[in-house]
């Protein structure tokens, strides 16, 4: 009877197992075709960005700092090469200078956090691939071991060869995807990193400027 149900329960795993297959697969397909995607929105963003160098930055935090007026500092985050992003922060922050200085800072830090949050966002999709990218190519390994284990203890060597060259293929494509998703992620986070300090660090000037007002 306890070797009835276990041989039951063993067909119902093996049905399963084999069952999921092609959706391992599809999904594979699917990963592929988003990292790739992705892969060529990171080579336009790259394109498209054009970052504040240093000196730029020096000179707009002491044209900042020495501003008169909080419509002066606002004329000149308009006027900088800031991405639209943190310009749209730092005229809030400017925008707001006849509140108290302690709800200033607090309302600057949360504008600050919700733009970390959408950067952080954005880069979800190959974080998701880094992981499961090779969840899948491990288990397009060992879903058709099963038949080609079997297949070799029957001879069939044919069948053998088809179920290696699927676990192959699938294990290499799902580490490709995670390997690329990983570089997409690892560039995106660096440049929005650079991004979020520079906001940061110009926003604690207007906010000296704007305490002193």
């Amino acid at each position: 009877m306890i070797i009835q149900g276990t041989e039951t329960l063993s067909s119902f795993i093996h049905i399963v197992s084999e069952s999921l297959l092609t959706p391992v697969m599809i999904l594979i397909v699917v990963g592929l075709i988003v990292v790739i995607l992705c892969i060529g929105g990171l080579i336009n963003e790259r394109i498209s960005r054009k970052t504040i160098s240093s000196e730029e930055l020096e000179s707009l935090v002491r044209d900042v700092s020495f501003s008169q007026s909080h419509s002066e500092i606002e004329k000149l985050i308009e006027e900088s090469n800031l991405f639209d992003f943190q310009k749209n922060v730092l005229v809030k922050i400017a925008n707001n200078y006849d509140i108290g200085s302690e709800a200033r800072k607090a309302l600057a830090s949360e504008l600050i956090s919700a733009e970390e949050t959408k950067l952080i966002k954005s880069t979800n999709k190959t974080d998701v691939l880094v992981r499961v990218g090779p969840i899948l190519g491990l288990l397009g390994t060992l879903i058709p071991l099963g038949p080609g284990l079997a297949a070799l203890g029957s001879g069939d060597i044919v069948t053998l060869a088809e179920a290696l060259t699927v676990a192959f293929d699938t294990t290499v494509t799902g580490l490709v995807i995670g390997a690329l998703a990983y570089l997409v992620s690892k560039f995106k986070k660096q440049w929005y990193e650079s991004d979020l300090i520079v906001l940061e660090t110009i926003a604690e000037a207007e906010l000296e400027t704007l305490n002193r007002k």
